[in-house]
């Protein structure tokens, strides 16, 4: 069971109530932001002193004007000379100032709508704020991602998850997909996804230089999903050519034709936030009965090493040290023994590694 919180960047209206169904575009919450304010040098673009210009003013605090309708007018020599200010905003006018002159014109309020972004029922309601949503699906994360949320169905185009996506794998009747590659994607594979339509790609991995020629600028610490490239991008493993895990390469490809939720939003520093792969469905769910999952990480868990120099490795827990054990930093921490697909056991910090839900 997945569950989502839906929340409005700030107070507002909630349409929905718990218990009932919602669908991906389903309207959970609405709210207004406040416009942008724009300032207007009203008396020296007439070429008054500031004290001067309200015999000239149109407008007055709290009046609502559209954008090229005048909000001062002056004229002299009999109408020889003529000067106007028209606002250049629609807005409404929020403070004049007989100090410096200036007219501040508040634009009009931005709408903002947040919703279900997956199928699923209503579990909670957050007065003024959004709701929980809750669905039955697959779940996957990814190292790294950009874009923002989307949806699409899934398609696999490639054959394994070492296969590159190229160019040549991306195809017209791919519009609106999340198309899954595996071990990297190339550029010309990302332009030709833009240009087409697609509306996500997964793949193992993507080089570092391509990503930044891509979007036009380098890759910093903060968070990433806003970035507006025509497409969202999720990668499973890390940089350069890292062939696609098995596990999730095969669990996408038993989800094909599915409709999935993407978003590539990532965050490493101040909070952790993974892009991710959400495909809802109504197949029977198996709960755990092991007691894995609530008890913490016990030997044949699998995990995905999240830190250098395993990062995006899986394998599955061996070995569970009790007492606490020296690392490189210095520091001494609780570790543990990962068998890693290849065979290698490998000891890590056990804050390295990621418990991956079966």
């Amino acid at each position: 069971m997945v569950d989502k919180i839906r929340r409005l960047p700030i107070f507002g209206e909630v349409f929905v109530k718990v218990g009932d169904a919602v669908a991906y575009d389903t309207t959970v919450a609405r709210t207004e932001i406040s416009g942008e304010p724009e300032i207007v040098k009203a008396a020296k673009i007439i070429g008054l002193e500031p004290d001067e210009l309200p015999p000239y003013l149109l407008k007055q605090i709290g009046d609502k004007v559209e954008e090229g309708e005048l909000i001062a007018y002056y004229t002299a020599f009999f109408g020889l000379m003529k000067k106007r200010v028209p606002s250049p905003i629609t807005g409404i006018i929020e403070a004049i100032s007989e100090v410096t002159g200036q007219v501040i014109i508040r634009g009009s309020p931005v709408p903002v709508e947040v919703d279900a972004y997956i199928p699923g029922k209503v579990v909670e309601v957050l007065p003024g704020e959004g709701a929980v949503i809750e669905t039955n699906a697959a779940f996957i994360q990814g190292i790294f991602g950009i874009g923002e949320e989307r949806h699409g169905k899934i398609h696999i185009a490639v054959d394994s998850s070492d296969e590159e996506l190229t160019a040549d794998h991306v195809k017209p009747e791919y519009k609106g997909d999340v198309l899954v590659g595996g071990s990297m994607v190339t550029m010309d594979a990302l332009k030709k996804s833009v240009d087409l339509g697609v509306s996500c790609v997964v793949v193992g991995g993507v080089r570092h230089d391509d990503l930044t020629t891509f979007i036009g600028e380098e890759i910093g610490v903060a968070i990433t999903g806003q970035e507006e490239v025509g497409i969202t991008l999720i990668v499973t493993e890390g940089f350069g050519r890292m062939r696609m895990s098995q596990r999730t390469f095969d669990l996408l490809k038993s989800f094909e034709g599915y409709q999935a939720s993407v978003n590539g939003a990532t965050q490493i520093r101040a909070g952790v936030l993974r892009p991710e792969i959400i495909i809802p469905h109504e197949q029977g769910l198996e709960r755990s009965t092991d007691g894995a999952l609530a008890s913490g990480m016990i030997p044949g868990t699998p995990v995905r090493i999240i830190r250098q120099p395993y990062f995006g490795a899986i394998g599955k827990v061996t070995f569970l040290p009790i007492e606490l054990q020296q690392v490189e930093s210095e520091s001494h921490v609780r570790v543990l023994d990962v068998e890693l697909d290849d065979g290698r056991v490998v000891t890590v910090p056990r804050a390295n590694v990621e418990i991956i839900e079966e």
